[in-house]
């Protein structure tokens, strides 16, 4: 009851504005219960009542079998597992080769639900959302446990150790990319992650990508250029032709994934039959309109195909030739790029193959570790080529001899240039006292000038008159003569005449 309160109860007012709370702002413990509620049941009940939406319209359709909800609802249990790539075991044979629809489907329910908790919490960051991690992934691995415990003794049956980890772990890896698209990156990853090495992730998710879609374009033209074969498979009555269009359906991303390995040329095996880039060995196919465009024989022209994983990595090295100035930085991006791709196609071959009983088809497989290496090549090597060679390239480095060489050449012409310096310094200075010594000469003459001159004058009494001439003494007339500054005589008086 208080489960159901707290899921029901409204603290708002009728007519008030109800939002995600904004950054920094902490929700209320009811509210965040709710939240973390709803992200724990929301993608189980959503999940567990597709499977069961599926096999009901199987058990309608099916021309002679009897419809029971209670059996469609226990048999919703094993179907969830299996939505969970979880291998299980029917009256004592082993089903490993599970359908990869339901798997995309209930991953990216899980991611979504993760990424909408995160956001309603107000998370600004991936340590403040970890509450929501635990949930989700813990809610899916019980619930896997459950559902195992209770199947036992079944005629459809899990191992109980694999029910809680597959589970938990899909859970916890879509939950990541859930948050991480809402909150950023982890702290430890963010502060760790070089920021090239992060584009040559992008980069090769995108190619995987185009891979995956090269795949699925490939499959789509044998499965037409085979409609005859393909519409043969299909049986009059509605409810079985149903079933088959369904059981394909679901087995679709399993048929690409396979196409992507023919395509970059390993290939994929079904029993005894080999497809691959150059050899075929036949075999007989189930009769399933999936598998009505398989070849009956080789074709010489396979190998054109590998074009598309070629095209591939050029791509993925076109995108990164602006990535950074060095090209062997570059060639880091690249090689970053077809790691992921090596690692996507180990999980899709893995989770294409598997078991199929023990009958004639079995087992169904991709050579997983032979495909991750070629992918990996295809991608880096043209990828390699196409960055270091359409991007920027710097100056090629000089030898250490070449350096000490322009290093001593550099002394060298800095000891020039002081030597220049001092020398006309030294030119300067010899030149001004030149200049002082002549201008010093030069006064000199012109005061030996001055007095020569002087004197010259003073010889010819052309010189000024004198200021401190003595006074004639009195006569003994009483008369006082004057001075005179001409050289003639003195004419006497008339008293004396």
């Amino acid at each position: 009851m208080l489960i159901m309160e707290l899921l029901t109860d409204d603290p708002h007012p009728p007519g008030e504005a109800v939002g995600e709370p904004g950054p920094g702002v902490e929700p209320a413990p009811a509210s965040r219960l709710r939240v973390l509620l709803a992200a724990a049941l929301g993608p189980l009940v959503t999940g567990y009542a597709a499977v069961a939406t599926v096999l009901a319209l199987v058990a309608l359709t099916a021309g002679r079998s009897a419809f029971s909800t209670t059996g469609v609802l226990l048999a919703a249990g094993p179907g969830w597992l299996a939505a969970h790539q979880v291998r299980l075991g029917i009256g004592g044979h082993p089903l490993g080769l599970l359908p990869l629809l339901p798997t995309l489907g209930v991953v990216a329910l899980a991611g979504r639900t993760a990424s909408g908790a995160a956001r309603r919490l107000g998370c600004r960051s991936f340590r403040e959302a970890r509450p929501v991690l635990i949930t989700i992934t813990g809610t899916h691995a019980v619930f896997g446990l459950v559902v195992a415990l209770c199947a036992q003794g079944s005629p459809v049956t899990a191992n109980p150790a694999l029910a809680f980890a597959v589970p938990g772990l899909l859970a916890a890896a879509a939950s990541c990319a859930g948050i991480t698209r809402s909150c950023g990156l982890p702290d430890a990853v963010a502060d760790r992650i070089d920021p090239l090495a992060l584009r040559g992730l992008r980069v090769g998710a995108m190619s995987l990508a185009i891979l995956v879609a090269g795949g699925a374009a490939v499959f789509t033209v044998a499965t037409g250029l085979s409609w005859a074969t393909v519409s043969g498979t299909y049986e009059p009555g509605f409810g079985t032709s149903f079933g088959l269009f369904l059981l394909s359906l679901l087995y679709l991303p399993n048929a690409v994934a396979a196409a992507l390995s023919f395509v970059t040329g390993p290939g994929f095996s079904i029993g005894p039959l080999s497809v691959g880039m150059f050899g075929y060995r036949g075999g007989a196919v189930p009769a399933v309109p999936l598998l009505g465009g398989l070849p009956e024989h080789h074709a010489a022209w396979w190998p054109a195909l590998l074009v598309l994983p070629a095209a591939a990595g050029a791509l993925a090295g076109w995108s990164l030739r602006k990535a950074d100035a060095d090209p062997a930085q570059r060639i880091r991006a690249v090689a970053v790029a077809g790691a992921v791709v090596a690692l996507g196609c180990v999980v899709l071959g893995t989770l294409a193959g598997g078991r199929l009983g023990d009958g004639p088809f079995d087992p169904v497989s991709v050579p997983v570790g032979v495909a991750s290496i070629v992918a990996f090549c295809w991608i880096v090597i043209p990828g390699s080529f196409v960055a270091f060679f359409t991007g920027e390239h710097e100056p090629a480095a000089p030898p250490p001899e070449a350096l000490e060489d322009n290093e001593a050449f550099q002394d060298a012409d800095d000891v020039d240039a002081e030597e220049a310096a001092e020398a006309v310094e030294e030119l300067e200075a010899a030149e001004a006292s030149e200049n002082s010594e002549e201008s010093e000469e030069d006064e000199e003459i012109f005061a030996e000038d001055a007095e020569f001159e002087a004197e010259a004058d003073a010889e010819l009494g052309l010189g000024e008159p004198a200021e401190d001439v003595p006074e004639a003494a009195p006569g003994p007339g009483g008369a006082v003569t004057g001075g005179t500054e001409t050289c003639g005589d003195v004419e006497p008086d008339e008293g004396d005449r």
